[in-house]
């Protein structure tokens, strides 16, 4: 299996309002993200590619139009947590890129969230 990855990052900010008030996630903050794509193939195409790394600039134009300086509350009809960033991600890459196997999305440089299938 060949597998390629993309990073792209973002700035927004969010709010775990179901949480306990003394959970420091329930009050209002930001996080730098990161989020991977994950592309696998078994065989390359005709290029010798899983993908051409071009194709996936519609994803960034996506978090930088939709998510980059946003308040993720307003963008995510769900908690936005990083595993349901990461589920959000990996559908709206699924549906453009049949080669999608999995999508991380960091809050903090120690922490990630993936959603693989």
């Amino acid at each position: 299996m060949f597998r390629i990855s993309k990073e792209f990052h973002f700035s927004a900010s969010h709010q775990l309002g179901h949480l306990p008030a003394d959970h420091q996630c329930a009050r209002l903050h930001g996080h730098n993200y990161i989020v991977v794509v994950e592309l696998a193939a078994a065989q390359l195409n005709a290029d010798g590619f899983v993908r051409d790394y071009h194709e996936l600039a519609p994803l960034k134009s996506y978090i930088d139009d939709r998510f980059d300086h946003r308040h993720l509350n307003d963008v995510l009809n769900q908690p936005s947590t990083a595993e349901n960033l990461a589920k959000h991600f990996f559908d709206w890459c699924a549906a453009r890129w049949p080669e999608t196997a999995a999508v991380k999305v960091s809050e903090t440089p120690k922490t990630w969230a993936e959603y693989r299938p």
